[in-house]
């Protein structure tokens, strides 16, 4: 069974296969901006499972085989507010001075789609929280870190397997999830639609990632 990877993120793809999994890769495509727009009122945890599930069923679509499809989205809440990657660096700039010695809630939202034979046969869907708790980087730090560009690509203008690692003081939860995708919360998921991470691990050997 074709495992594929809903999602451009490297970090994504480094997380499974340093877990023992190669996936296909393939870019769904999703207008993040219009969907969100259907979900004025959703609690926060339901956006990013919205947006995980489009993205999944969008890359579902497209393929007319067995395979098992999962869709991933991270925001995050912090002071009332739901927040993905900052369209600029004053964005970046701005999100860290609300950030800077405070925590918020790294929330990242799974769906897992089963086909066969192109057909959606099971599905299900989830949200992991993790709490996550920033120092607060001198002004030449920020300005180094904005001026990388790293801050720009990830949800809530930060990571922990880069160089934002160096401004979170630590985190209560799943790692894995502030990466990205979270495995435990996978793991369970695909428990749900009848798939056993063994599975993967039995069929990763022969797969090779492709990207779109």
């Amino acid at each position: 069974m074709r495992f594929v990877l809903a999602s451009a993120s490297p970090a994504r793809l480094a997380v499974l296969r340093a877990a023992g999994v190669e996936p296909s890769v393939m870019v769904s495509g999703v207008d993040e901006d219009a969907v969100m727009a259907t979900l004025t009122g959703a609690k926060p945890s339901a956006v990013v499972t919205a947006l995980a599930s489009a993205k999944a069923r969008a890359v579902a679509e497209t393929l007319g085989l067995d395979a098992v499809v999962v869709g991933c989205d991270s925001m995050l809440w912090i002071e009332g507010e739901l927040l993905g990657k900052p369209a600029t660096p004053e964005a970046a700039r701005k999100r860290w001075a609300t950030m800077a010695g405070g925590s918020g809630e790294l929330l990242t939202g799974h769906a897992v789609l089963r086909l066969e034979a192109g057909e959606i046969t099971a599905e299900s869907a989830g949200t992991q929280s993790t709490k996550v708790r920033f120092a607060t980087p001198a002004e030449d730090e920020l300005d180094a870190y904005v001026a990388s560009g790293e801050p720009l690509a990830v949800a809530g203008a930060f990571t922990i397997d880069g160089r934002g690692g160096w401004f979170v003081d630590g985190i209560e939860g799943d790692h894995t999830s502030v990466i990205g995708i979270s495995l435990p919360l996978t793991r369970r998921l695909l428990a749900d639609i009848g798939v056993s991470v063994a599975d993967l691990w039995r069929g990763s050997a022969d797969t090779e990632g492709e990207s779109r």
